[in-house]
């Protein structure tokens, strides 16, 4: 029979029990003790190899089935693949940060949720106004570019801190670490939830105004003058203002105001006409060095939000299915 080990005020085990033996961790050197409690930890889990191989079946196994159940729910179904991404992307960090009171990210958080909101209430509203699409457009513009730029920032803070450039600014290796890490988490977590939210809006105001449809075919016919995205003038020329904005022309001859057709492309992830949805060619449209690897982030967007929203519940699913069999 085995003897309750003996714990110190700072919670380290003074006596331990090993065998038939008791032996008193603070007669010994930090290395013996280590080497101790090592060959302790190998007794206590002595046998339970079997047990640890299905563990690693059955998390290996689920992996596999929910590799395939999800592709085959977003080739399937992809609104609803979408929604559920977009509404585990929004949720499931916050569950976190609630349970180790991270507050600063719930800040955030809760001021990003708020105005990205109203936007979305805003983009709803039927009838549409005239000068929604252009506000909606602008701030989920203004998030991703903000979400890009802190990713960038932060991978080269990252990067830095390796190579020991921190010193030269005489800032601690872990603090610099832990800033960089912090800003490439938030560049990614909120240019994916951004991009979600955005593509979500694209189709609803798309639908509302009326020339983009699932069948391709436009509703109605577009006005030479009249941008397909917000449904605004292109040349606004009048007695009070004098204003002539850029504007972009696709290969199919349809034009838009520059700010809508980039909005439509990279954040609402629409790589077709508005109009006619006539495949989009991006390297066209967006021919400088420095704007191409605007499209490329948002393809490293697509595989973050698999981590952020389906691992922590395949996790939690093999968490519980090793609990109904009684593993540990």
């Amino acid at each position: 029979m085995s003897h309750p080990d003996h714990v110190d005020s700072h919670g380290f085990h003074k006596e331990i029990q090993l065998g038939n033996k008791t032996i008193d961790l603070s007669q010994l050197s930090e290395r013996e003790r280590w080497r101790i409690e090592h060959q302790r930890l190998h007794e206590k889990h002595r046998g339970h190899e079997a047990m640890h191989a299905e563990m690693a079946i059955i998390l290996l196994l689920t992996l596999v089935v929910a590799q395939i159940v999800l592709v085959q729910w977003k080739l399937r179904h992809f609104k609803s693949y979408q929604r559920a991404t977009l509404l585990g992307m929004w949720l499931i960090p916050v569950a976190l940060c609630i349970k180790f009171h991270w507050i600063r990210f719930l800040v955030i958080w809760s001021i990003f949720s708020v105005i990205t909101g109203f936007v979305a209430f805003k983009a709803s509203r039927k009838p549409l106004s005239g000068s929604t699409p252009r506000w909606v457009y602008k701030w989920f513009l203004l998030i991703y570019k903000m979400s890009y730029t802190a990713g960038i920032v932060g991978y080269l803070i990252i990067m830095f801190t390796i190579f020991g450039l921190n010193i030269l600014l005489l800032i601690k290796p872990q603090t610099s670490m832990d800033f960089g890490l912090l800003l490439l988490f938030y560049g990614l977590y909120f240019g994916v939830v951004a991009r979600d939210v955005a593509e979500v809006c694209a189709d609803i105001m798309a639908a509302q105004i009326g020339y983009y449809s699932t069948t391709g075919l436009p509703s109605k016919s577009l006005d030479r003058n009249i941008c397909a995205v917000c449904g605004n003038e292109i040349f606004i020329m009048n007695n009070e203002d004098a204003i002539i904005e850029k504007t972009i022309k696709l290969t199919c001859g349809h034009v838009f105001h520059e700010f809508c057709i980039r909005g439509w492309c990279i954040v609402g992830k629409k790589q077709t006409c508005p109009y006619c949805k006539e495949k989009v060619d991006l390297k066209r449209m967006f021919p400088g060095p420095w704007e191409r690897p605007h499209v490329l982030y948002g393809n490293l967007l697509d595989w973050i939000r698999y981590l952020v929203a389906w691992q922590p519940v395949i996790i939690l699913l093999v968490q519980g299915i090793n609990w109904v069999l009684g593993l540990e």
